[in-house]
């Protein structure tokens, strides 16, 4: 017989142990409690609503799956962010041999980085500039910059030491300011 839960109750570390024991309504509070935590990321990423909408929920299968390999050794926001990342990944790089199999037909697809720059506002530009950047240095940008955290927290949500992320952040800078010089904006 399944305990009634109450989302207000339970810690997270409760709803993912009775998850990891097959309790779907922990798994579904989980769900619930971090969902929009995970299309917030996904939408900083890619900067389309439908696309960020696509991810969140390729994320909630995803940790339906994952679920039981989550050993609690760092923070599960932090466990389920890498896992957003590598969802927005994946789907980038599905993007990437999509338009690379429209191209090899013949067919004249608008390239993102042509029309990176037609926008009005220089913020906007600036992160247009910043997704155009390797995927390292603009996943060290965007969590640094766009999502906040702090080196050492990149550091952990990419797999990688403090310093690199450091150094990725230090190239990605020297990199936008050429790409925003070549867009006018600088």
């Amino acid at each position: 017989m399944a305990m009634m839960l109450d989302e207000g109750e339970a810690s997270d570390a409760e709803l993912i142990g009775r998850a990891k024991g097959g309790d779907r309504e922990a798994f579904s509070l989980l769900l619930e409690r971090h969902y929009d935590f995970v299309y917030r990321a996904a939408y900083r990423w890619c900067r389309a609503k439908a696309d960020a909408e696509d991810i969140a929920q390729d994320v909630c299968v995803r940790l339906g799956r994952a679920i039981r390999d989550y050993n609690g050794g760092g923070a599960f926001t932090t466990w389920l962010y890498a896992m957003t990342l590598n969802a927005v990944r994946d789907r980038m790089r599905k993007a990437a041999r999509e338009t690379a199999k429209t191209e090899a037909y013949g067919v004249h697809a608008l390239m993102a980085g042509e029309a990176a720059f037609e926008v009005e506002e220089p913020v906007e530009a600036l992160w247009a500039a910043v997704r155009l950047l390797p995927d390292k240095q603009r996943d060290a940008v965007l969590l640094v910059h766009g999502e906040g955290l702090s080196h050492a927290a990149a550091a952990e949500v990419m797999a990688i030491s403090e310093t690199t992320v450091s150094w990725h952040i230090h190239e990605a800078k020297k990199r936008l300011r050429m790409l925003m010089r070549s867009a006018g904006e600088v």
